[in-house]
């Protein structure tokens, strides 16, 4: 699991040529606060803020690296927000993340926690630590990934920043700057070789692995929020059901849910057991509206982060997705971009077998992570010498005209196989509900 790529690794000698010597010794080495964590036994608590249209999600692998490399998982948070509207609700946000820090330090007992922002979260971190020494006084590390610069660390508080393609020339002054010259915008929060830097600059030494380090049976557990998209507000009056699942059909092993619970007035689950090395399906069930069936890879360890991304009937960009008792629709997703336009260096996509990611749907500079594939026109045809307008016009997202025959029992299998460029490959088969009564969202580790 997690991503392979391997991109250069690049540490900005220019901004500690700017420092005085000292502080240059000590910033090519690992800040001095980060050192002084390496002989801690305690770990501070760390808190992820998420970009555009994002949640949780992008956090879900590097939260489970943290818990293997002895994080507690109940310490990592994320702290969502409805980023469509930050320019109008942004002191709110503020002063609900001055609500999570405090209940963080109260239940810890730590000094201060270690905050993380990925794109526009950058925007919302720099101006919270910027704005309040109160504020930054309760940071003990800041990591800047692939976002805004800065003339200067934001409140002083000692800043990673994680630049991935794109301009070479951005950086934060003052700050460690490490890039990753062939890592997309997404990625550089996802992928094991950002995971290091950030271990390394929270706890002052390189972790013991970067693998997601399985656990045993019993002491697996998930956890999450179901929320709206793109708004993160929780999903409210639904209930939850968990399946066990084939892992060669995707379909239910039995009639009977593992689990059934009501969500809580924030969408929020958990903590549901399961094991570490099954396949489950998470059904949203709402009052008068669609069944929505969610499908992961095996939890191979405690998952605090799942998030259940999904709209109300005809909202948002979900009321784009036609559907007919012929046809099922899915929507794919995964924490870093497909990149379809690069040939064997880039990334491939079978749904039943036939390869959907081409240079006209998926080109590496639309940074797609979401694909959104059923039967546009309700034609039983398939079309992919373009991608659909509507859903191409959205940030990170594109649509694909692909006939998925449904069938009326759910008896038959949609196939979903990746291969991911630098390699590793990934296969999960999930039922062909008909999307007249059904929504399918796969989320790729």
């Amino acid at each position: 699991m997690g991503v392979n790529d391997r991109g250069p690794l690049r540490i900005s000698r220019r901004h500690l040529l700017a420092l005085p010597a000292a502080a240059a010794v000590a910033a090519a080495a690992g800040p001095a606060p980060a050192a002084a964590d390496a002989g801690r036994a305690a770990f501070r608590p760390v808190v992820f803020v998420h970009g555009s249209a994002g949640s949780a999600l992008q956090f879900r692998l590097q939260a489970k690296r943290l818990a293997g490399n002895g994080y507690p998982s109940g310490i990592i948070e994320a702290h969502e927000y409805d980023s469509p509207a930050i320019a109008t609700i942004l002191s709110q946000v503020y002063a609900d993340l001055d609500a999570r820090i405090a209940r963080l330090l109260a239940a810890t007992g730590a000094d201060r926690v270690d905050l993380i922002a990925h794109s526009l979260g950058t925007f919302v971190v720099q101006g919270y630590l910027a704005g309040s020494p109160a504020r930054a006084a309760r940071v003990a590390h800041y990591v800047n990934l692939d976002g805004r610069t800065a003339a200067a660390p934001p409140g002083g508080v000692p800043t990673l920043a994680i630049w991935g393609e794109g301009d070479p020339a951005r950086s934060i002054a003052g700050a460690l700057n490490v890039s990753f010259p062939e890592q997309s915008h997404t990625q550089t929060v996802s992928s094991a070789e950002s995971f290091t830097e950030i271990f390394r600059f929270l706890r002052g030494h390189a972790p013991r692995t970067t693998a997601i380090v399985g656990q045993p049976p019993g002491a697996v557990r998930v956890s999450g929020r179901a929320v709206l998209f793109p708004s993160n507000a929780g999903v409210t009056d639904a209930t939850l059901e968990l399946y066990a699942v084939g892992p060669l059909t995707g379909r239910r092993l039995s009639h009977r849910p593992v689990h059934v619970t009501p969500l809580a007035a924030d969408g929020s689950f958990g903590p549901l057991p399961v094991l570490p090395h099954a396949r489950y399906e998470f059904a949203l069930l709402r009052p008068g509206q669609p069944v929505h069936h969610f499908y992961f890879e095996p939890f191979r360890r405690t998952d605090t982060l799942v998030r259940l991304l999904t709209s109300r009937p005809g909202e948002g960009i979900g009321a784009l997705v036609e559907t007919s008792d012929r046809h099922t629709a899915l929507t794919i997703q995964r924490q870093q971009e497909w990149w379809g336009d690069q040939g064997d260096a880039g990334d491939r996509l079978w749904i039943n077998g036939r390869e959907v990611l081409n240079a006209a749907n998926a080109p590496r500079a639309k940074r797609v992570i979401g694909i959104f594939a059923f039967d546009a026109g309700r034609d039983g045809v398939t079309d992919l010498s373009a991608p659909l307008p509507a859903f191409f016009a959205q940030p990170f997202l594109t649509g694909l005209d692909l006939f998925i025959p449904a069938a009326r029992r759910h008896l038959g299998t949609v196939s979903v196989v990746t291969r991911r460029r630098g390699g590793g490959r990934t296969a999960l088969a999930v039922p062909n509900w008909r999307s007249s009564a059904h929504r399918v969202s796969v989320e790729i580790d």
